[in-house]
């Protein structure tokens, strides 16, 4: 004689209702999961990303920065939750993306002119909007390197100059830069900074930059987010409030030598853990 025990029913859970950032949210980010290799990096993760602002991403090594952005901006799937952007998808938001290796970001037969210009062309502007597209790039960064040349042909700093400016061609309501200083030198990264923050005083555009680099992170920042290790989630989030544009002179502040040594000190305190 055989016995059929009836299987358990488990009731199906409904999604937990969506709930929205406060005033001034331009990214929400709600349940965001991710695993790698069964192991989880992001689990039921949540975050807030406010609108016209400057966003640092600040971390310990292997906790997942890069990959927050990449997952925000599209370029990795997740497994779970959801991201909006002013309440909208990603599909109907325009975005900028400047990655870290210009050398694998631009096409190499194009000229540069043609790289940065492609955005555009996608989006079908005529000629005429694309020609006065670029003569606001090219004096907006003053450009005095030959936009005529092949990417190859140009110096790295040249190059991540010429990625910026197509990141930013089409007007992108959000702009991603995943350590875009790494690669350059000193006298470069200071002058990317600065077409940065005058970019963003005269746009406005929300911007979220991951740095591996803890002064830089601070300096370009409304707001610093310190990841923990990983599952990651959020550690803290600092406010720095000096006024732009930024310069040496800022870096010798109370507030930004506060602000970066409170970084320093819960940076130490996940690393720890």
């Amino acid at each position: 004689m055989s016995v059929v025990l009836n299987a358990p029913v488990f009731a199906e859970v409904p999604p937990a209702p969506f709930r929205p950032g406060p005033a001034g949210t331009h990214i929400t980010i709600r349940g965001l999961t991710k695993y790698f290799a069964g192991w989880p990096l992001y689990e039921n993760f949540d975050l807030d990303i406010p609108k016209g602002k400057i966003v640092s991403v600040f971390g310990p090594n292997g906790c997942g920065k890069s990959t927050l952005i990449n997952m925000v901006a599209g370029l990795i799937p997740i497994d779970a939750g959801q991201i909006l952007f002013d309440g909208k998808s990603l599909k109907d938001t325009k975005i900028g993306y400047v990655f870290q290796n210009y050398r694998e970001a631009m096409f190499p037969w194009m000229r540069t002119i043609d790289n940065i210009a492609y955005p555009l062309k996608l989006e079908g502007r005529s000629k005429a909007e694309v020609d006065r597209r670029m003569a606001e790039l090219v004096a907006s960064f003053d450009v005095k390197f030959d936009l005529n040349r092949f990417p190859y042909e140009l110096s790295g700093g040249q190059q991540q100059t010429a990625s910026i400016m197509r990141a930013l061609a089409p007007g992108p309501e959000v702009l991603f830069l995943d350590e875009p200083f790494s690669a350059l030198d000193f006298e470069m990264t200071l002058f990317i900074r600065e077409k940065l923050q005058e970019v963003f005083l005269q746009t406005g555009t929300t911007m979220l930059l991951v740095s591996h680099d803890l002064e830089e992170a601070v300096y370009l920042a409304d707001e610093v987010l310190l990841l923990t290790k990983r599952p990651t989630r959020v550690a803290e989030i600092l406010r720095y409030e000096d006024p732009r544009p930024r310069t040496v002179e800022t870096l010798s502040t109370d507030s930004f030598v506060r602000t970066k040594k409170l970084s320093l000190e819960i940076f130490q305190r996940e690393v720890r853990r």
